[in-house]
C-alpha cells in the first residue's frame, strides 16, 4: 500500500456542509428581508434560482471571466431581476448579509471530526485547499471547530490559480514542504478536486456522497469520510 503523509482536504462540500449551511442562511435572509411580500414566490422557487445563478458564476470565476465582486453581487441581483425586483441595494444588502452570516454556520458531514481526529493522531500532516473566499473559508473553519487539525490552509486567492488548474496544487505541495507521490486530494467535486489533482500526479479521494455514477479512472472513491482511515492507514 501507498505511503502518505499529507491529505489534502476540500472544505465546502467535503467536510462542511454546505447544502445545509447555506440554506439556513438563505432562509434567514428570505425572512429578514421579507422577500416572499416582494416577490410573490416560495423559498423554494427563490432558493433555487439563487443556487442557478450562483453556479453560473462560480464557474465564470474559475474561469477567470468575471471577478470576485462581480459574483458576489450579481448572484443577488441576477435572482431578484428574475423575479421583478429590480433593487441593486437590496442586493449589496443581501450578498454582504451572506457572506456575514453564512460562515456562523457549523453543519459538517458525518463522521467528520471523528475522522480528522484519528488522522491527526497518527500524524499526517492535514491540509485544505479551497477554492472559497478567504475571508469566509478561515471563519467557517475556525467555527466548525476542525481547525486544530489542520496544519496548513491553503485558498485559491493567496495562491493565485483556482482547482481545477494544477497550478494551485503545485503551490500548495510547494508550501507544504511536500510532494506529488507522498499526498492525496480528497474532495467531492471530480472534475475540480479530482480531475485537477490527477493532472497534478497527485492521487485522489473522491467523496462521492450521492453515489454519482462516472466514467472517470481516479485512484479511491469513498461515500462517507471514515473510509479515508481504511485508505491512507
Amino acid at each position: 500500500m501507498k505511503s502518505y503523509k499529507h491529505l489534502f482536504f476540500d472544505l465546502d462540500k467535503t467536510l462542511w456542509d454546505f447544502e445545509k449551511n447555506a440554506e439556513a442562511t438563505f432562509r434567514m435572509l428570505f425572512s429578514e428581508y421579507k422577500i416572499t411580500e416582494k416577490c410573490n414566490c416560495t423559498f423554494f422557487d427563490f432558493y433555487k434560482t439563487y443556487q442557478k445563478h450562483n453556479e453560473q458564476l462560480w464557474d465564470a470565476y474559475r474561469k477567470g471571466d468575471v471577478s470576485k465582486e462581480f459574483l458576489h453581487i450579481n448572484r443577488f441581483s441576477n435572482t431578484l431581476k428574475h423575479f421583478n425586483i429590480q433593487d441593486p441595494v437590496l442586493a449589496v444588502e443581501m450578498a454582504d448579509k451572506y457572506i456575514k452570516e453564512t460562515p456562523n454556520q457549523t453543519n459538517l458531514y458525518p463522521n467528520c471530526i471523528e475522522t480528522l481526529k484519528l488522522l491527526s493522531k497518527k500524524e499526517f500532516q492535514l491540509h485544505i485547499l479551497t477554492n472559497g473566499f478567504v475571508e469566509v473559508q478561515y471563519r467557517k473553519i475556525e467555527n466548525s471547530g476542525i481547525s486544530p487539525y489542520f496544519t496548513k490552509i491553503f485558498t485559491s486567492e493567496e495562491l493565485g490559480f483556482q482547482k481545477p488548474n494544477k497550478e494551485i496544487f503545485r503551490k500548495a505541495l510547494q508550501k507544504a514542504n511536500a510532494n506529488a507521490e507522498e499526498s492525496i486530494m480528497i474532495g467531492d467535486d471530480l472534475e475540480v478536486d479530482i480531475l485537477g489533482a490527477r493532472d497534478a500526479g497527485i492521487d485522489q479521494i473522491y467523496v462521492n456522497y450521492n453515489k454519482t455514477p462516472h466514467n472517470q479512472y481516479i485512484t479511491h472513491e469513498i461515500n462517507d469520510l471514515k473510509e479515508i482511515l481504511t485508505i491512507v492507514c
